[in-house]
């Protein structure tokens, strides 16, 4: 019997959050892998590109990976990709982090929001 449940690659580049990612997508129902390997990667049916971290030290390990390669791949061929975090910021051309150009998919530029701006606080408290 084929198995009908979609495989999902959740990309393990050494940025944080990538446990609770995958308990969730498992939870759905999802077959889940957590991987840095561009060939299991093409294999799956979508990408979950999560993080939380510094933008210079993950694209740093991106392209130690050769990861930039293949989500660029998998982003231009239609495949589901879902950039949660610092994952979706990545996405951009470039962040004022470090100065750190990024994959460059996505036009726009990552940047710190005004000091004196007020922003909704979207985060756990205990």
């Amino acid at each position: 019997m084929i198995n009908s449940k979609p495989l999902i690659s959740v990309l393990d580049y050494q940025a944080g959050n990538i446990k609770s990612v995958e308990n969730a997508l498992e939870y759905s129902g999802a077959r889940v892998i957590v991987t840095s390997d561009p060939h299991v990667i093409n294999e799956s049916d979508a990408i979950v590109f999560p993080g939380q971290g510094s933008c210079v030290s993950s694209m740093d390990n991106i392209k130690s990976k050769g990861l930039d390669v293949v989500i660029k791949e998998s982003i231009y061929s239609g495949k589901p990709f879902l950039g949660i975090c610092l994952g979706l910021q990545l996405l951009l051309e470039k962040s004022e982090e470090g100065n750190t150009d990024c994959l460059d998919i996505v036009r726009g530029e990552v940047k710190r929001f005004d000091q004196g701006l007020k922003i909704p606080h979207m985060g756990w408290n205990s």
